[in-house]
């Protein structure tokens, strides 16, 4: 016995909803997303975000904004995506009273972010830092 060739929306009866209308959506979804991906890579350039975080942190550190060793535990978290209270002292090779100094100016900064005061930090992305740490991400304010 010989099948039937089916047509396209032949027996499912939906059109739009049918099976072939879904795979064309999911191609054009997927493109998008795609092409989403490239154009916010080449605004955020990942590859010099560390870079340009390192910068500010040694830019705040002469102006005496941030302690000189700032940079490292924000480097520490840019590395590992998080990174536990109690370990900054000895990253530092610094006094527990340094360590909790120089974290309280990071979060102050708006650097670091934790979920309460014995979570792990983690790098907070505030909007008040998006034009140094992501350039072109924002349009610059017009004065």
């Amino acid at each position: 016995m010989r099948t039937p060739q089916r047509l396209p929306n032949d027996l499912d009866g939906r059109g739009a909803l049918s099976e072939k209308a879904l795979a064309s959506f999911t191609r054009f979804f997927l493109e998008t997303c795609l092409d989403q991906i490239s154009f916010m890579e080449g605004l955020v350039r990942p590859d010099r975000l560390r870079t340009r975080i390192l910068m500010w942190a040694e830019e705040e550190a002469r102006l005496g904004a941030l302690p000189s060793k700032a940079g490292v535990v924000l480097e520490a978290v840019l590395y590992r995506g998080e990174l536990p209270r109690g370990e900054v002292g000895d990253l530092l090779g610094a006094t527990a009273r340094h360590a909790r100094r120089i974290v309280s100016a990071l979060i102050e900064q708006g650097a670091l972010t934790a979920d309460n005061v014995r979570a792990p930090l983690r790098l907070a992305f505030p909007a008040t830092l998006a034009s140094r740490w992501m350039p072109g991400l924002f349009p610059e304010r017009v004065a």
